[in-house]
């Protein structure tokens, strides 16, 4: 594997741990728990998917895993931006976390785009030939 490669692993990994130590944080009460679940499910979808795509048999199959990837990441951005506006967590505790959900979805979303764009035998658009 390459070394971009293994650096997203490695990044996905501990943004999953970084988020599950954020969790330890919420509230007992509602939305606290709803909230916990949802962040654990999806910030360690990102990481576990990612390695599976990693280790996928064929384009098609890459494709779709990054897609689930590109999907969880943004759904761990979105709970996180929820806690944030919710005031569930202090946002001095939040900002790092966000940032780095925003990174790994511009990044995962960017990947997607590309593996479809060769999946139909083109290069994807650029933001200023759209």
């Amino acid at each position: 594997m390459s070394e971009v490669t293994e650096a997203l692993k490695a990044r996905t990994m501990q943004f999953a741990l970084d988020v599950c130590g954020l969790i330890k944080q919420l509230p007992t009460e509602e939305p606290g728990p709803t909230v916990k679940r949802q962040l654990a499910k999806s910030s360690t979808s990102v990481a576990f998917n990612y390695r599976a795509a990693c280790r996928s048999r064929s384009h098609a199959e890459y494709t779709a895993r990054i897609a689930i990837v590109a999907e969880e990441s943004d759904e761990t951005l979105g709970w996180l931006e929820f806690a944030s506006a919710a005031k569930l967590l202090p946002t001095a505790s939040l900002t790092d976390r966000v940032r780095e959900a925003k990174e790994l979805c511009a990044i995962f979303s960017a990947s997607y785009a590309t593996a479809r764009s060769k999946e139909r035998g083109a290069m994807p658009k650029t933001v200023a030939s759209r």
